[in-house]
């Protein structure tokens, strides 16, 4: 069954009238009950009872001026009902007017629609504000959905270009079959795997679907295993890597994914810092909660960038990226994992070619 679609003002203005009637209604009963009885005994406790047709008058009198009395109370409240009715509509309606052109906006596919926060009280300037956040967040998604699908179309490409080209070398007989080309054909293989591997894993990480095994962890025997296994990709490209050190200190975590992030961090950091550059690792112990900084002298992060690090896929600097073989996932990964043990994972820089620092902060023991 379908159900009336009447617009906001008809429906306040019809709560109103059902009000006011049932006020009016209920006063012209009590004054039609109460009042007479009342008149007609003051009027027989007067100084000078008058005659019956006197009376008769006066009562008549009484009821005809309670009657035009109320008539006109009732076309008063029935326009002040209708100016309270236009001013509340202009008041509610026009917000809920503009929302809607909004959402439907956004339903077509423009996430740039945003409503005007004004004055129609703070329920509605509380709805416009949440509704302009959805919207700008929506946004935001689409944009990363987007550059998702670039990046993905980009790694793609490249190996399924070389696979399908030395397929066809190797159909034509142009292609000999030896050691190389199953090197390559593997590797390019890898890749594909390693891109799956990817996805899912940040796809996990996003969605909170991230298991973890919980139990006590060295800080400083975490940070040694992780700058030990690093120690060679920093030789081979001449970058020093160096452990500054800190308090010794215990935390209840995974210590495989916080190795995974430490790698990430070091790996990231190894990347985007030039040959003869350095980059170091401490942590400090305050406030139940371990802090590990790793700081490079590497190629920085511009202020415009730093806010979107940590997003997937994303890359202030596609081509440098693509270079230094990135992904775009770790950082991503990497705060997933953060976030699940309750701590975070934030970055500083002073600039492009400023160099920068990670920061991971862990709580010492998880929340039960």
């Amino acid at each position: 069954m379908n159900r009336p679609t009447w617009r906001i003002g008809t429906r306040l203005l019809l709560a109103q009238a059902l009000v006011l009637v049932a006020a009016i209604l209920t006063a012209a009963v009590i004054a039609a009950l109460v009042g007479p009885p009342i008149f007609h005994a003051h009027m027989l406790r007067a100084d000078r009872a008058p005659d019956p047709s006197e009376r008769m008058h006066v009562e008549e009198a009484y009821r005809t001026a309670s009657a035009i009395s109320l008539g006109l109370a009732v076309a008063a409240a029935l326009l002040i009902a209708l100016l309270v009715t236009w001013y509340l509509t202009r008041r509610f309606q026009t917000p809920l007017t503009d929302m809607t052109r909004a959402a439907t906006a956004m339903a077509g596919g423009r996430y740039d629609a945003r409503v005007p926060v004004g004055d129609a009280g703070p329920e509605m300037d509380s709805l416009a504000a949440a509704f302009n956040s959805m919207a700008g967040e929506l946004a935001r998604t689409e944009e990363t959905r987007r550059r998702l699908l670039s990046d993905l179309a980009h790694e793609l490409r490249t190996p399924v270009a070389t696979l399908a080209a030395y397929l066809e070398g190797l159909e034509d007989g142009v292609t000999p079959w030896n050691d190389d080309t199953r090197t390559l054909l593997a590797d390019q293989v890898h890749r594909l795997g390693r891109l799956a591997g990817d996805i899912d894993a940040v796809s996990r990480a996003e969605e909170g679907r991230l298991s973890l095994e919980p139990a006590p962890v060295s800080v400083a025997d975490l940070v040694d295993t992780a700058v030990r296994a690093q120690q060679g990709a920093y030789a081979a490209k001449g970058v020093a890597l160096g452990v500054a050190g800190g308090p010794p200190v215990t935390i209840e975590a995974d210590e495989s994914r916080l190795l995974q992030v430490l790698t990430n961090l070091l790996d990231n950091a190894r990347r985007h810092t030039p040959e003869h550059g350095s980059v170091s690792i401490d942590w400090d112990h305050a406030n139940h909660s371990v802090t590990i900084r790793v700081t490079d002298t590497g190629d920085g992060i511009p202020a415009a960038q730093l806010p979107h690090i940590f997003e997937r896929f994303y890359r202030g600097d596609t081509a440098r990226d693509r270079e230094h073989q990135g992904s775009g996932i770790g950082l991503t990964i990497s705060r997933a994992i953060a976030t699940a043990h309750g701590g975070s994972l934030d970055a500083t820089s002073g600039g492009a070619g400023a160099g920068s620092s990670l920061i991971l902060t862990i709580p010492t023991s998880r929340a039960r």
